[in-house]
């Protein structure tokens, strides 16, 4: 109770002074992943923060006073919406008028098949290829509205993005259909990947639905060791923000290579392995592909 009402002191406090002529726009994201893709898109026109830290988990994620205090003058804010910033509502709500720009708007939403989230919209639709495209207009247009004298920046900079995306990402994704279909399965421990998985033309198979779900249980491990041996799946993986005890736990049981980390909910550090989206979208596709190829 105590860290609520902080928190709420903390909100209450929190203003967004009008966007002045002596400074560049500055543009708030809830997350690293947002922030780099806007980054790439605003170039030097805009300043460009997120809430986040890298390696957060991003689901169960509680602000502190101290994480929003870089945003109070935000004046534009960059959300993924499909119910993934929850932890967010409240901020937003206390800023008031601060317009806000959800990033998915477009996207027809993957439900998620299980667990206590069944049949809410899966979050995670910066995965796929497709709707990264999305994701790129989208800011663009939120960019251009905030600042109009730099649409025609912001339209070319999004433009050749989404090029470098895509030269590199189709090339991963066109490997990954031409697999066997026996070897199409993609095992983690989140459900995090649905879009990736239908991009790839891959059956997706996980523990839990959601991180922010119950994780690990014996059931949902008997649930995949299972249906592991039943496909005769040859690999799984986990993801870097959640430990990999489960994911390595059924590869011993079933026989199954242990294929590595996958990337998904935050950027790394500068001197991590993935401290892009790009690096994120990259590293992930070929450990997926590179596991499903070569076991």
């Amino acid at each position: 109770m105590l860290r609520r009402t902080f928190l709420g002191t903390a909100f209450a406090t929190l203003a967004a002074p009008a966007l002045g002529q002596a400074r560049r726009p500055k543009v708030a994201t809830t997350f690293t992943i947002l922030a780099d893709m806007a980054r790439n898109v605003a170039m030097d026109r805009a300043e460009i923060v997120s809430i986040t830290k890298p390696g957060a988990e991003i689901h169960n994620y509680e602000p502190t006073p101290s994480d929003l205090v870089g945003v109070r003058d935000a004046d534009l804010i960059l959300r993924n919406g499909l119910n993934l910033e929850l932890w967010f509502e409240q901020f937003l709500r206390n800023l008031g008028d601060l317009p806000s720009a959800t990033l998915t708007d477009g996207i027809e939403p993957m439900p998620i098949s299980g667990g206590s989230y069944k049949g809410k919209p899966n979050p995670h639709a910066w995965m796929a290829l497709d709707s990264a495209m999305i994701y790129i207009d989208n800011i663009a247009a939120a960019l251009s509205k905030l600042d109009p004298a730099g649409e025609a920046d912001y339209r070319a900079n999004a433009a050749g993005y989404k090029d470098r995306i895509a030269a590199t990402i189709a090339p991963l994704r066109d490997q990954a259909r031409a697999l066997p279909e026996q070897r199409r399965w993609l095992v983690t421990s989140e459900g995090a990947f649905s879009y990736l998985a239908r991009d790839f033309h891959l059956n997706e198979m996980y523990l839990w639905p959601i991180n922010a779900d119950a994780q690990g249980t014996p059931q949902q491990v008997r649930k995949v060791v299972d249906a592991i041996r039943q496909h005769q799946i040859p690999v799984v993986f986990s993801e870097s923000t959640i430990s990999d005890r489960p994911a390595r736990q059924i590869a011993s049981e079933t026989g199954a290579t242990y294929g590595g980390l996958l990337y998904v909910d935050s950027l790394s550090e500068a001197d991590g392995p993935v401290p892009t989206y790009l690096d994120l979208l990259r590293v992930t596709s070929e450990t997926i592909v590179a596991g499903l190829s070569h076991v």
